[in-house]
C-alpha cells in the first residue's frame, strides 16, 4: 500500500491531527493521549466486507512471512503504512479460543470460550502489542525501546528489542512486585532490567520524564502504536467465530490499554462492515485497584484515581490507568460496563479454569471471577455468547498457583485447593489411595 498515507495520529479529547511518522505520545495543544486513525473511506473503496473476509480467511495457516502472524494477517487494518519488510514478527497471535465446560457449567451458560493470549511467543497478550510497537520503532530508526512494566510489558519488549540488530531495549520494574518468571525473562534476552523502589504508576511517571529528555522511544500503552497491534484480538475472536461477533467480551483491566485496543478494533471492523454489530464489553479490575470499576458505579462523574493495594494478580494492580479515557468510552459505546472482583474470587476463578486444563494467570481469572459476578446478577443472560480473553499463561504465577493448592487454609480455606498427598513409598499405599478414591 503506497501513495498518501492510510493513517493518521489524533487527539482523543480535541481532535487534533498529527503526522504518524514523528514520535510523539500526547497532544502538543491540549495533552491528551493520541489515537491512530484510519482513513475509513479508502479501506472501503479498497474492498468490501465480503472481501475483506475473504482476504483474511486465505491468509489463514500461511506458514512464513508477516501474514502467518496473527496480527499481520491484517496488516491492512493494523498499520497500513509499514513496509512489509520492516515488520519485527515471531510469529504472534493465532491463539486458541477454547471452550471450557467447568466454567459454563458454574455459570449456568450455555456457550463461554477463554481466548487464551498466554499462548504468544512471551507467553502474554503483550506480544501483539510489542510486533507493532517495535516494529514502528524500527521504522522511525529508534535505537532504545523502553517501558515501565509489571511483568509482562517487559518480558515482550525484551524480546522483540533482541530481534532487531543494534536496537537496545530498558524496562523499569517495581522493585518485589513481579514474578521470578516474569523478571527471568527480560534478563534473559540481554536487556537493560533496573528496579526502582515505587509502584507501576511511579515507574511510568519517572520513565515518561525520561523519555522527555532523552531520544527513547516509549512502548507503554500511552504509544497508540503499540494499541494497534493489540485490537488484534479482537480481529482475530470474531474470525475464529465464523466472523459472527460473541454477545460479550471480557477482559482484565489494569493500564486499560488492552480493552481500549479491543474496543477500538471491534468499531474499527463495523465501521468497515466486516461485522454487523459489536459484542458489549465488560472490564474487569481487582478491588485492590479497581478506579474504573467505582467510576462506573459512580455514573462516570470526575476521573476516579486510587492508590493500587496488594493482590495476586499483579499485572493490574494499576490505580491511576494511562487509558482511562479511552476505555471508558469503548466500553460504554458498547453498551458495557466495568466490575469488580476480590482476592478470593479471583484465585478460586483460577483454580476453577485451570481445572480444565487451561492454565491461566490471576489477571485473566480476574476476568473470569467478575463475568461469574456478572452472570449471577444477571447481567449478562444464560444464552449469550461469552469470550473471557486471558491475558497471559499461568507459568508464569506459579508460586500463586502453588500457595493456594498447598498453603494453609485460612477461614474456611480456597474453594478448589487441590492437595498434595503423602504416602509411604509402597505400590501398596498407592493401591489403597485408587481404591478408597
Amino acid at each position: 500500500m503506497s501513495g498518501e498515507p492510510y493513517a493518521t495520529l489524533r487527539c482523543i479529547a480535541c481532535g487534533r491531527p498529527w503526522p504518524l511518522d514523528a514520535i510523539r505520545y500526547t497532544c502538543d495543544d491540549c495533552g491528551d493521549l493520541l489515537e491512530v486513525t484510519h482513513d475509513v473511506g479508502r479501506l472501503q473503496a479498497l474492498r468490501g466486507p465480503g472481501a475483506w473476509r475473504a482476504l483474511f480467511d486465505t491468509r489463514l495457516g500461511t506458514r512464513d512471512g508477516p501474514h502467518a502472524s496473527g496480527v499481520w494477517r491484517y496488516h491492512e487494518l493494523i498499520l497500513p503504512d509499514l513496509p512489509a519488510d520492516e515488520i519485527v514478527t515471531f510469529p504472534e497471535g493465532n491463539t486458541n479460543l477454547y471452550r471450557v465446560p467447568t466454567l459454563e457449567r458454574e455459570a449456568g451458560s450455555t456457550d463461554v470460550r477463554v481466548k487464551h493470549e498466554g499462548e504468544n511467543p512471551t507467553l502474554s497478550f503483550k506480544d501483539r502489542g510489542m510486533t507493532a510497537g517495535v516494529s514502528w520503532a524500527r521504522h522511525l530508526g529508534a535505537r532504545v525501546v523502553a517501558c515501565a512494566s509489571t511483568g509482562d510489558t517487559s518480558a515482550a519488549l525484551a524480546a522483540y528489542a533482541a530481534r532487531v540488530p543494534g536496537m537496545k531495549g530498558l524496562v523499569v520494574l517495581p522493585r518485589g512486585k513481579v514474578t521470578a518468571e516474569q523478571l527471568s525473562q527480560p534478563l534473559a534476552a540481554g536487556c537493560l532490567t533496573l528496579s526502582l523502589p515505587t509502584d507501576f504508576d511511579g515507574c511510568l511517571r519517572i520513565l515518561r520524564e525520561v523519555c522527555r529528555r532523552r531520544p527513547l522511544y516509549l512502548l507503554n500503552s500511552v504509544n497508540p502504536l503499540r494499541i494497534e497491534g493489540q485490537k488484534a484480538i479482537a480481529f482475530e475472536i470474531v474470525q475464529q467465530l465464523g466472523w459472527r461477533p460473541p454477545d460479550w467480551i471480557v477482559v482484565p483491566v489494569g493500564n486499560a490499554g488492552n480493552i481500549s485496543a479491543i474496543g477500538k478494533g471491534l468499531f474499527e471492523l463495523a465501521d468497515l462492515g466486516i461485522i454487523d454489530r459489536v459484542p458489549r464489553l465488560l472490564g474487569v479490575q481487582t478491588e485492590a485497584a479497581a478506579p474504573l470499576a467505582r467510576a462506573c458505579r459512580e455514573g462516570y462523574g470526575a476521573r476516579v484515581r486510587v492508590t493500587a493495594g496488594e493482590t495476586a494478580a499483579t499485572a493490574i494492580r494499576i490505580g491511576d490507568p494511562v487509558s482511562y479515557d479511552r476505555a471508558v468510552k469503548v466500553v460504554r459505546a458498547s453498551g458495557g460496563f466495568f466490575e469488580s472482583a476480590g482476592e478470593r474470587e479471583i484465585l478460586d476463578a483460577k483454580a476453577l479454569v485451570d481445572s480444565s486444563g487451561v492454565y491461566i494467570c490471576p489477571n485473566s481469572a480476574t476476568a473470569v471471577a467478575g463475568f461469574l459476578k456478572a452472570r449471577a446478577a444477571g447481567r449478562i443472560a444464560a444464552a449469550e455468547q461469552v469470550v473471557v480473553v486471558a491475558t497471559a499463561h499461568g507459568c508464569k504465577f506459579s508460586r500463586t498457583t502453588i500457595e493456594y493448592h498447598t498453603g494453609r487454609p485460612e477461614g474456611d480455606g480456597p474453594r478448589r485447593a487441590n492437595r498434595i498427598v503423602e504416602i509411604d513409598a509402597d505400590p501398596g499405599a498407592i493401591e489403597r489411595l485408587i481404591d478408597g478414591a
